[in-house]
């Protein structure tokens, strides 16, 4: 009994295989945790329990207060072991907090650091569909070869059901659901079904002669009470659930909405275009007309005074005044040679009209300067996170804020961020043409986080430069992280930008 107590409170054991994450649930996931007591007398192994917990910060978890009554009743005897759905250990916990009437405890743990889930406060509908995860006993009970099963990092066990109501159960607000859950699963998450905690599963009614199994789960009202005096902060996001799938499908409708408007909008264009170009070749045609009358008129005009001079040569002839004759003849010859040559070169009555000018590609706006982006909730898929607005200070180059570089992908500037004290990368982009900059957040398993941490080592690159070498690098290296994350990012906030602070 001795050799289990150790193991149970040893920090390292074997390492195990981790599945790969695929959905919000998943994610969720990350962050559930095992929760086991044991209680101790004279030396010897007296107690043994086990349960649920999932993280509200990185170093403290949630779970029942009856998962850790003994530890709350017997603090000398009774150790709690915090073990992990990843990784390759468990570690010991304190008992921070504890309400017996609200059955919540909280725990705090060293050693690592767990993805923090979050609180869904919105409205939750009769037969919307509600997941549990955690750890049920019958569960262990078939699978366990061992104790040490027992402190072993594996996935939650998931179930899924539909919410049955509200209802008050010891004077506690609770929720009613039909997720399946046994014992073991008392201080695990209920949650929606975008992986958002919506109560805390606490206890189950009795089956009998084919009676249906209920779930009570303690209402996140009671929750956030309890944290609020525990003064334990914890992420909460109020907007309703949206699916990946359903993301991509509005965003896809979106863009076809976008495309018939533009091409709706260019039809427009073109019609307006066509319906100026004709009213401009009817001004210039009439414009023309009255031009060669005026011309017709002139000629006409110097015809008849070339008749008049010859005339008047005549008479001048007749009276023999020879002279005065000659310079009418010529005078007349003259105006008669004017004549035919305004006549001929008139207008042949073609109109053309000047080609519009052309935009040179020299003159396209690089888009330096400051900026104020704001949200844009139905071009984003907001499920974890609480955006705020971000001011961006884009320079020549990709420097950003004046500190950061972005290397080129495209038509865009992008940022990957590989933190060492999260389970989360992001992606950040700026598109300089469209005013847009967008934050993509992966939410990875603990494999797949070291190995975007392995492949960050090799960015050099944190400060901005002009040297081109460099900035080619840097994409590089980016493209081999961006290889190596999911296909589809599990959140992707989009900003519009304007110019200014």
């Amino acid at each position: 009994m001795r050799r289990l107590l150790l193991i149970l409170a040893l920090i390292l054991i074997g390492s195990i295989a981790t599945p790969t994450r695929a959905d919000d649930i998943s994610a969720a996931g990350r962050g559930v945790v095992r929760v086991v007591t044991i209680a101790t007398a004279a030396g010897e192994v007296v107690g043994f329990g086990h349960g649920s917990g999932f993280a509200v910060g990185p170093n403290r978890i949630v779970t029942n207060a009856h998962v850790v009554e003994l530890a709350a009743r017997y603090p000398a005897n009774v150790v709690i072991g915090v073990v992990p759905s990843e990784g390759d250990k468990s570690y010991q916990g304190k008992l921070i907090a504890y309400d017996a009437q609200r059955d919540l405890a909280l725990i705090e743990f060293k050693g690592t650091s767990l993805p923090p889930l979050t609180l869904y406060g919105g409205p939750v509908t009769d037969g919307e569909q509600v997941i549990s995860l955690g750890y049920p006993g019958n569960v262990d009970l078939a699978t366990a070869q061992s104790a040490a099963d027992y402190i072993r990092p594996l996935s939650p066990v998931r179930t899924q059901g539909g919410f049955a109501g509200n209802r008050m159960l010891t004077g506690v607000r609770v929720f009613l659901h039909t997720a399946s859950i046994a014992r073991g699963n008392s201080g695990g998450p209920l949650l929606d079904r975008c992986g958002r905690v919506i109560g805390v599963n606490s206890a189950l009614t009795k089956a009998e002669e084919g009676d249906s199994t209920f779930g009570f789960a303690i209402a996140d009202a009671e929750l956030l009470a309890f944290l609020a005096t525990a003064k334990q902060p914890i992420s909460q996001v109020t907007l309703p659930c949206t699916s990946i799938d359903e993301r991509l499908r509005q965003d896809r409708e979106a863009a076809a909405a976008a495309a018939d408007a533009q091409v709706a909008a260019a039809q427009v264009a073109d019609s307006k275009a066509t319906l100026a170009r004709e009213q401009a070749m009817d001004a210039a045609r009439a414009k023309l007309e009255r031009h060669i009358e005026n011309i017709i008129a002139i000629a006409a005009v110097l015809l008849v005074l070339a008749a008049l001079a010859v005339g008047g040569a005549g008479m001048l002839e007749m009276r023999e005044q020879r002279r005065e004759a000659i310079w009418a003849l010529s005078a007349g010859g003259v105006l008669f040679v004017a004549s035919a040559l305004v006549f001929l070169t008139r207008p042949a009555g073609a109109v053309v009209l000047p080609e519009a000018p052309v935009a040179s590609a020299t003159t396209t706006d690089q888009g330096y300067g400051r900026y104020a982006c704001r949200i844009q909730p139905k071009r984003s898929r907001i499920n974890l996170t609480t955006p705020q607005d971000v001011s961006l200070d884009f320079g020549r180059d990709g420097c950003i804020n004046g500190r950061t570089q972005y290397a080129e992908n495209g038509k865009k500037w992008e940022r990957i961020l590989v933190p060492s004290d999260e389970q989360t990368v992001r992606v950040l982009e700026f598109d300089s043409a469209a005013k847009t900059y967008t934050d993509s957040r992966y939410y990875l398993t603990a494999p797949q986080m070291a190995e975007a941490r392995k492949l960050r080592g090799g960015v050099e690159q944190k400060a901005c430069t002009p040297n081109e070498a460099d900035r080619q690098k840097l994409r590089s290296q980016q493209s081999a992280i961006r290889d190596a994350l999911p296909a589809q990012p599990d959140e992707w906030l989009v900003y519009q930008c304007s110019a200014g602070r």
